[in-house]
């Protein structure tokens, strides 16, 4: 069976890794993926920040592959990339549970 990480590009787990880690951004990932499509002018009035900030985290998302824009004239719209949030968890698993078998090193203990 072929891993799910082979639709993750080189160093795009680090960059989905890093773009989760922060609170607004994982908000806005979650707004995007509650509907089919989500207009940037709907995130920046929905989310109390500048436009500034929406585009920046949005550059971080899409930069990371959880997310990708459509234009439609001046308006851009976001949806969420189920299929790279999938492999991302896969890959997540993988490298947090391969090793259960090898023992755990205290090192406390010197």
């Amino acid at each position: 069976m072929a891993r799910a990480t082979s639709l993750l590009s080189k160093g795009q787990f680090d960059r989905i890794a890093k773009a989760l880690a922060d609170p607004r951004r994982f908000a806005l990932l979650e707004a995007i993926a509650s509907r089919d499509e989500y207009p940037c002018q709907r995130l920046c009035r929905d989310f109390p920040v500048t436009k500034a900030t929406i585009s920046h985290h949005l550059k971080e998302l899409v930069r990371a592959g959880l997310v990708q824009g459509e234009r439609h004239g001046v308006y851009i719209k976001y949806r969420a990339r189920p299929d790279v949030l999938a492999a991302y968890s896969a890959e997540l698993l993988t490298r947090t549970t391969a090793r259960r078998s090898q023992p755990i090193i205290d090192r406390t203990t010197g």
